[in-house]
């Protein structure tokens, strides 16, 4: 027989689908709200490299599920678009020339032909992308919301900045290397400099973005993640004064500690290099050192200086500090580990119960001071395991402390805090990990801010009427060397009127928004994309959201969503959208590795193009391949031989069309099969359980190829079970079958409870829990019967013969098992 011609098929319905519009989607106001659905993937942003194999999962997925919604009288909103401002457009655009948008547009008509070559139910209707004016007016229009709300500001801000290609770096794009950070292209070394950046204020809503994830369908691992991103964590801040000697004399250094039970063991403090006091309080024989340390931690990461692993430093700034709770003199030292951005920038240093404390203080002979016991420890009034060799952490009892001695440490907290309220010199503080957004670029390809620095120093939000604010065209797309963006080279752009100052000059913001910029919102643009006056109008919105099923990668678990969180209640604040959060429900897919394990990437050679895999076997096969490889969270690596045997199981169905057709009703065993099929096939695709749900389709072909023919009351069902999964083929042999396409739109079949369970069912016999052997008897057989019918069982009566039975246990239609 001829093998599936895929590859006809598969355009042959691709094109169907476009021209009759199959998946384009209304609103329709007699739907119930219960019945709307809203799927969405993470979308992506059009590289140059194209798809791996790993970027459909999602994408299938989602479609599967699509697919099996509309089935079953659900309206679905299925949408894709592209993320497509990036670095990667104006990189290459800097080596040859090419405008940015020409880059972007050809990777995205690649991306498009690529995904539509999968046969995915996406209304391309409402595509969008980001670079789009139409859509930027939009992120361009929210950020002046955040913007006329106090949330959006202006600060100096340390980022990477490159002397010899004249331009500020992403953290992504600098390498740490043993000469120091140097540039990602052209290995130039870079620097941390102070810059102008605008800032969004998240650190308003920290509060509300970890409240908002205990009533989310996500991943527990996702919301952690958030939650440490997040960060909160209640404790006091202390204020220590500076020792009078000290240059700063009368300055006081303040301090967040989520242990104010351990002040008394406070022997040192430190501050970060760039605290505003270093350079005050350092003492004139002291300040070559610090300023050479203050130098080299200038020009490390973040992840460097706070590494757990790596060897402490610092270095003595030749001031004290006095311990408010018993007017010690403590020295002050700075380190690298102390980052500016975290707390105040200092802390107080207690090693006898900080680990990390007290590897500083080991190392500089500074002293150790046990305050806390273990509650073990109580009577003996140590607080140092092992003889001091490592601080001790936990929770206990005070010791060494003045009047709190010999409290818990809950108690201790509560007096400790209400004693330094009482005295002045502290308080009890929220602390949260969490850093406002830096949200500016200095690049050329994003969203342009729709501000103007005005004359008299003030920052005007551009009219509505004027937005969006275009980019405009440069004569290069190389940065200006100054640290400012190749826009700041356009005059002719830059000058404006100051708005609601007619005749006031005024210059415009040269700064660009970061990609994370049009990916807060592009779900709220895919409800109502052609909207010229609104983002979305606001009956579009109460329609869909939130989104019900958002399916992506785990590696945007903190800052794309957490950013879209940001957004979204901002959003919600001004009446805008009907719910506090966008994502009700939150899917990551595993990673598909290489053949050989490992992550897929150029440089191992390991990367399969999912146009090769389309161009031999079909997209109905890559489909299947990658649902049948295991569960859909978890990691599994690419097979080779997985791709030949879902390639057979379609072939199997084909050969299986041209069967003849059956003059007599289906045998009983083959309709029960169906059945079955049709209820696990359903619970599995609602559970997103998709390589459970196609083996059991393999299960009922295998049935099929006992009679080898055509049950139209078999075959008809099977192909609309079959039809979210391998789409092609189902429609292609629905039409053969006789009926009207598309199957895509058919009913979904149902299935009769009283089919789905057998009539027999097989029995383990057991002898001291080891199979001995196995009885087919009928379902309910009760255990008195069963007992006898494994007794007198020829195999069971070998190894019962000559032993005493001491009981038998029965386990109704599962097992017997003879104890001897």
């Amino acid at each position: 027989m001829k093998r599936y011609p895929f590859n006809q098929i598969e355009q042959k319905w691709q094109r169907f689908w476009e021209e009759n519009k199959t998946f384009r989607t209304v609103e329709d106001p007699s739907i119930p709200k219960e019945k709307r659905r809203y799927i969405l993937d993470m979308f992506p942003y059009p590289s140059a490299a194209g798809l791996h194999v790993g970027h459909p999962e999602g994408y299938t997925a989602t479609d599967i599920h699509s697919r099996f919604l509309r089935m079953n009288g659900y309206a679905v909103l299925h949408p894709m678009g592209f993320d497509s401002f990036g670095l990667p457009a104006e990189n290459y655009a800097i080596q040859t020339g090419t405008h940015p948008r020409a880059t972007t547009e050809q990777n995205i008509a690649r991306f498009r032909t690529q995904i539509k070559s999968l046969g995915f139910s996406y209304d391309w209707d409402r595509e969008i992308s980001t670079h789009d004016a139409d859509y930027y007016k939009w992120t361009q229009w929210i950020f002046l919301q955040l913007f006329e709300r106090g949330l959006a500001y202006m600060a100096e801000v340390p980022v990477w900045y490159c002397e010899a290609m004249g331009t500020v770096l992403a953290n992504e794009e600098v390498l740490t290397t043993p000469d120091g950070p140097r540039s990602e292209r052209g290995n130039h070394p870079v620097e941390r400099r102070p810059l102008r950046q605008w800032m969004l204020k998240i650190t308003a809503y920290a509060d509300r973005l970890l409240n908002g994830l205990d009533g989310l369908d996500w991943p527990e691992s996702i919301k952690q993640m958030q939650r440490n991103w997040i960060g909160r964590s209640e404790g006091a801040n202390v204020r220590f004064p500076v020792a009078a000697e000290a240059a700063a004399d009368g300055d006081e250094i303040e301090v967040f500690t989520t242990r104010p039970d351990t002040l008394f063991g406070a022997t040192y403090m430190v501050l970060a290099p760039e605290h505003p006091l270093v350079e005050k309080i350092t003492t004139r024989e002291h300040a070559t050192d610090v300023a050479a340390y203050v130098a080299r931690a200038t020009n490390k990461s973040d992840l460097e200086r706070t590494d757990l692993a790596k060897d402490k430093t610092g270095v003595f700034t030749g001031a004290y500090a006095i311990n408010p709770v018993n007017d010690e003199k403590i020295p002050i030292w700075i380190s690298d580990y102390i980052l500016i951005s975290y707390g105040t920038g200092a802390i107080m240093a207690v090693p006898a119960h900080d680990e990390r404390d007290f590897e500083f203080a080991t190392k500089f002979s500074l002293p150790i001071v046990e305050v806390v016991a273990p509650p073990a420890a109580r009577a003996e009034g140590s607080g140092l395991p092992e003889g001091g060799k490592r601080s001790f952490t936990g929770d206990g009892v005070a010791i060494n402390s003045g009047e709190f001695t010999g409290l818990t440490t809950a108690e201790f907290k509560k007096a400790i805090v209400a004693w330094l309220e009482r005295h002045g010199h502290g308080r009890h503080a929220v602390n949260y990990k969490i850093r406002d957004w830096i949200f500016s670029r200095q690049r050329y390809w994003g969203e342009p801010f729709p501000l103007v620095h005005c004359e008299d120093g003030s920052i005007k939000p551009v009219p509505f009427e004027d937005l969006p604010v275009r980019l405009p065209e440069v004569e290069s797309y190389k940065p200006t060397g100054t640290g400012e963006s190749p826009l700041a080279a356009v005059p002719e752009w830059l000058a404006v009127e100051c708005p609601d100052a007619p005749g006031t000059a005024g210059r415009r913001e040269t700064n660009t928004m970061p990609q994370w910029a049009g990916s807060c919102w592009y779900y709220l643009r895919f409800l109502d994309p052609k909207n010229p006056t609104e983002f979305a109008s606001r009956e579009k919105i109460e329609y869909w959201m939130p989104v019900d099923l958002y399916v992506g990668g785990a590696e945007h678990a903190v800052l794309h969503l957490l950013y879209a969180r940001f957004w979204h209640k901002v959003l919600y604040d001004i009446g805008l959208v009907n719910t506090e959060e966008p994502f009700a429900r939150l899917v990551n897919q595993g990673m598909i590795l290489g053949e050989d394990g490992m992550r897929m990437s150029k440089s191992r050679g390991n990367v399969v193009n999912p146009d090769d895999v389309v161009a031999e076997y079909g997209a109905d096969t890559l489909r299947l391949l990658e649902m049948f490889m295991g569960p859909l969270e978890a990691e599994k690596p690419w097979s080779v031989s997985g791709i030949q045997g879902v390639h057979r199981f379609l072939d199997r169905v084909w050969r299986a069309s041209e069967w003849p057709v059956a003059g007599e009703p289906a045998p009983v065993t083959l309709v029960k099969s169906l059945h079955k099929t049709i209820k696990k096939v359903t619970h599995d695709t609602e559970a997103l359980a998709f390589n459970t749900a196609i083996a059991q389709m393999m299960i009922l072909v295998n049935e099929m190829y006992k009679t080898e023919r055509i049950y139209p009351e078999i075959w008809e069902p099977f192909l609309r079970v079959l039809a979210p999964y391998a789409p092609h083929i189902a429609e292609e042999l629905w039409e053969r079958a006789g009926h009207k396409p598309p199957v895509s739109l058919a009913e979904w079949p149902a299935w009769d409870e009283e089919l789905t369970h057998d009539d027999e069912t097989t029995v383990v016999l057991q002898v001291n829990g080891k199979v001995r052997a196995k009885l087919s008897v009928p379902v309910g057989t009760d255990a008195r019967e069963l007992e006898k019918l494994a007794l007198e069982n020829e195999r069971v009566h070998e190894y019962t013969a000559s032993a005493t039975i001491r009981k038998v246990i029965v386990v109704v239609d599962k097992l017997v098992n003879v104890v001897v």
